[in-house]
């Protein structure tokens, strides 16, 4: 199990940093964003690559991102049921939800995206709008994006059975939203009685 762990530690590192560098595209993307409305509006100038350019950073921030969200337990889940439930179920539902939904929605993802990505690379694909950008691009990031989401996904199944088998400690210990906002609102009184 040690090296299995290694191996997650190693996945859990690649994604966080990616995770916190792509954060920074969408302020690239709203200065482009703003400076393309800025030209448009006074100069009467506009092209299609600036808008693009647009939706490649937002998309390259989404895709990019979703394995470290994953990592930092951040998904959206009905906290309700899963909040009501013991810990250990808690982290019986996590595992097989890993197991049995998101590994194979990745598998065939890739399985799609494989030859859809490629042919765009190999054919060097490009926008059909006047003045767009390349697109092949764009689409490698989707196979890119679902790549790392893999990754990610066998780092959390790794770390879940050795959490389950009190090898390590929970690395993301599940707090309601009732019990986030009670935290938060703690530290912000004890920030503000400084």
């Amino acid at each position: 199990m040690g090296g299995l762990l290694a191996l997650s530690r190693g996945i859990d590192r690649v994604n966080e940093v990616i995770g916190k560098a792509v954060s920074w595209l969408i302020l690239v993307a709203v200065l482009v964003s703003a400076t393309n409305a800025i030209i448009r509006k006074t100069m009467n100038i506009s092209s299609n690559a600036w808008l693009e350019l647009q939706w490649y950073l937002f998309g390259a921030a989404f895709l990019l991102a979703a394995a470290y969200t994953l990592k930092q337990n951040e998904h959206v889940r009905i906290d309700i049921v899963y909040g009501a439930m013991s810990r250990r179920v808690q982290h019986w539902i996590d595992l097989l939800g890993h197991l049995l939904f998101l590994m194979p929605f990745v598998i065939v993802m890739l399985y799609m995206l494989t030859p859809y990505v490629m042919k765009s690379v190999l054919n060097g694909e490009v926008s059909n709008n006047s003045g767009g950008l390349v697109i092949w691009p764009a689409k490698s990031l989707l196979l890119i994006g679902f790549i790392l989401l893999g990754l990610q996904g066998i780092s959390e199944i790794i770390k879940k059975i050795a959490v389950m088998r009190g090898i390590i400690p929970d690395p993301t210990p599940f707090i309601s939203a009732h019990e986030a906002a009670e935290l938060e609102g703690k530290a912000l009184v004890e920030e503000l009685s400084k």
